[in-house]
Protein backbone atom coordinates (compact mmCIF):
# COMPACT_ATOMS: atom_id res chain seq x y z
CA UNK A 1 0.00 0.00 0.00
CA UNK A 2 2.76 2.51 0.89
CA UNK A 3 5.48 0.81 -1.14
CA UNK A 4 7.05 -1.57 1.33
CA UNK A 5 8.16 -1.75 4.91
CA UNK A 6 11.02 0.70 4.60
CA UNK A 7 8.75 3.39 3.12
CA UNK A 8 6.21 2.71 5.86
CA UNK A 9 8.96 3.17 8.46
CA UNK A 10 10.00 6.44 6.78
CA UNK A 11 6.42 7.76 6.65
CA UNK A 12 5.83 6.87 10.29
CA UNK A 13 8.99 8.71 11.36
CA UNK A 14 7.79 11.82 9.49
CA UNK A 15 4.47 11.55 11.38
CA UNK A 16 6.46 11.25 14.62
CA UNK A 17 8.47 14.36 13.72
CA UNK A 18 5.27 16.30 13.04
CA UNK A 19 3.82 15.15 16.36
CA UNK A 20 6.93 16.12 18.30
CA UNK A 21 7.03 19.50 16.56
CA UNK A 22 3.39 20.01 17.59
CA UNK A 23 4.59 20.18 21.20
CA UNK A 24 6.20 23.54 20.42
CA UNK A 25 2.91 24.91 19.12
CA UNK A 26 0.84 23.51 22.00
CA UNK A 27 3.33 24.78 24.58
CA UNK A 28 3.37 28.25 23.03
CA UNK A 29 -0.43 28.34 22.98
CA UNK A 30 -0.61 27.35 26.65
CA UNK A 31 2.09 29.87 27.67
CA UNK A 32 0.37 32.69 25.79
CA UNK A 33 -2.93 31.77 27.40
CA UNK A 34 -1.34 31.85 30.87
CA UNK A 35 0.19 35.26 30.23
CA UNK A 36 -3.09 36.72 29.00
CA UNK A 37 -5.02 35.37 31.98
CA UNK A 38 -2.41 36.41 34.52
CA UNK A 39 -1.83 32.80 35.53
CA UNK A 40 -5.50 32.05 36.13
CA UNK A 41 -5.58 29.40 33.39
CA UNK A 42 -2.95 27.17 35.04
CA UNK A 43 -4.58 23.77 35.44
CA UNK A 44 -7.58 24.87 33.37
CA UNK A 45 -6.48 25.15 29.72
CA UNK A 46 -8.73 26.42 26.97
CA UNK A 47 -10.55 24.16 24.55
CA UNK A 48 -7.92 24.99 21.90
CA UNK A 49 -5.05 23.76 24.07
CA UNK A 50 -7.04 20.65 25.04
CA UNK A 51 -7.85 19.94 21.38
CA UNK A 52 -4.21 20.39 20.41
CA UNK A 53 -3.07 18.00 23.13
CA UNK A 54 -5.68 15.39 22.12
CA UNK A 55 -4.69 15.70 18.45
CA UNK A 56 -1.05 15.33 19.48
CA UNK A 57 -1.68 12.05 21.32
CA UNK A 58 -3.97 10.73 18.57
CA UNK A 59 -1.32 11.48 15.95
CA UNK A 60 1.43 9.80 18.00
CA UNK A 61 -0.67 6.63 18.25
CA UNK A 62 0.13 5.84 14.61
CA UNK A 63 3.93 5.70 14.95
CA UNK A 64 3.55 4.01 18.32
CA UNK A 65 1.58 1.12 16.78
CA UNK A 66 4.09 0.72 13.94
CA UNK A 67 7.06 0.93 16.33
CA UNK A 68 5.61 -1.89 18.40
CA UNK A 69 5.30 -4.22 15.40
CA UNK A 70 7.49 -3.39 12.38
CA UNK A 71 10.97 -3.83 13.93
CA UNK A 72 10.04 -7.29 15.15
CA UNK A 73 8.53 -8.22 11.78
CA UNK A 74 11.68 -7.01 10.00
CA UNK A 75 13.92 -8.96 12.39
CA UNK A 76 11.88 -12.11 11.71
CA UNK A 77 11.97 -11.59 7.94
CA UNK A 78 15.69 -10.90 7.74
CA UNK A 79 16.82 -13.60 10.16
CA UNK A 80 14.64 -16.19 8.40
CA UNK A 81 15.98 -15.14 5.00
CA UNK A 82 19.60 -15.31 6.20
CA UNK A 83 19.26 -18.49 8.25
CA UNK A 84 20.10 -16.73 11.53
CA UNK A 85 18.33 -17.60 14.75
CA UNK A 86 15.32 -15.51 15.69
CA UNK A 87 16.29 -15.45 19.37
CA UNK A 88 19.66 -13.84 18.67
CA UNK A 89 18.15 -11.39 16.19
CA UNK A 90 15.41 -10.33 18.60
CA UNK A 91 17.96 -10.03 21.42
CA UNK A 92 20.07 -7.66 19.33
CA UNK A 93 16.94 -5.72 18.40
CA UNK A 94 16.00 -5.46 22.07
CA UNK A 95 19.44 -4.02 22.87
CA UNK A 96 19.08 -1.54 20.00
CA UNK A 97 15.83 -0.36 21.58
CA UNK A 98 16.90 -0.32 25.23
CA UNK A 99 20.38 1.25 25.01
CA UNK A 100 19.12 4.55 23.50
CA UNK A 101 16.39 4.67 26.16
CA UNK A 102 19.04 4.37 28.87
CA UNK A 103 21.13 7.11 27.25
CA UNK A 104 18.13 9.45 26.99
CA UNK A 105 17.12 8.76 30.60
CA UNK A 106 20.64 9.49 31.80
CA UNK A 107 21.14 12.68 29.81
CA UNK A 108 17.65 14.23 29.88
CA UNK A 109 18.04 15.91 33.28
CA UNK A 110 21.25 17.78 32.38
CA UNK A 111 19.81 18.55 28.92
CA UNK A 112 16.69 20.12 30.48
CA UNK A 113 18.82 22.11 32.95
CA UNK A 114 20.95 23.37 30.07
CA UNK A 115 17.86 25.00 28.54
CA UNK A 116 16.44 26.50 31.72
CA UNK A 117 14.46 23.53 33.02
CA UNK A 118 12.09 23.12 30.09
CA UNK A 119 11.91 19.97 28.03
CA UNK A 120 10.82 21.66 24.81
CA UNK A 121 14.34 21.50 23.25
CA UNK A 122 14.31 17.73 23.79
CA UNK A 123 11.09 17.45 21.78
CA UNK A 124 12.64 19.53 18.98
CA UNK A 125 15.75 17.31 19.04
CA UNK A 126 13.43 14.28 18.88
CA UNK A 127 11.64 15.74 15.86
CA UNK A 128 14.96 16.31 14.08
CA UNK A 129 16.09 12.77 14.95
CA UNK A 130 12.81 11.37 13.57
CA UNK A 131 13.33 13.18 10.24
CA UNK A 132 16.90 11.86 10.02
CA UNK A 133 15.60 8.38 10.87
CA UNK A 134 12.97 8.60 8.13
CA UNK A 135 15.62 9.50 5.55
CA UNK A 136 17.96 6.75 6.73
CA UNK A 137 15.14 4.19 6.69
CA UNK A 138 14.34 4.84 3.05
CA UNK A 139 18.00 4.98 2.00
CA UNK A 140 19.61 2.24 4.12
CA UNK A 141 17.02 -0.43 4.94
CA UNK A 142 17.13 -3.32 2.49
CA UNK A 143 14.01 -4.09 0.53
CA UNK A 144 12.20 -7.29 1.38
CA UNK A 145 11.05 -9.70 -1.26
CA UNK A 146 7.71 -11.50 -1.20
CA UNK A 147 9.65 -14.79 -0.84
CA UNK A 148 11.41 -13.50 2.32
CA UNK A 149 8.09 -12.40 3.78
CA UNK A 150 6.52 -15.79 3.02
CA UNK A 151 9.42 -17.62 4.71
CA UNK A 152 9.03 -15.47 7.82
CA UNK A 153 5.28 -16.10 7.92
CA UNK A 154 5.74 -19.86 7.71
CA UNK A 155 8.68 -19.98 10.14
CA UNK A 156 7.26 -17.70 12.80
CA UNK A 157 5.16 -18.94 15.67
CA UNK A 158 2.21 -17.39 17.39
CA UNK A 159 1.35 -16.40 20.94
CA UNK A 160 -2.37 -17.07 20.49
Amino acid sequence: MVGGIKRLWGIVNIILAIGLAMTVLITRMAEQERQLSGGASVGNPSEGVKAGAMLFFALLGIPCAITFSVPFALASIYCSASGAGQGLSLGVLNLAIVVPQIVVSTLSGPWDALFGGGNLPAFVAGAVAAVVSAILAVVLLPSTTPDDEAKATIASGSFH
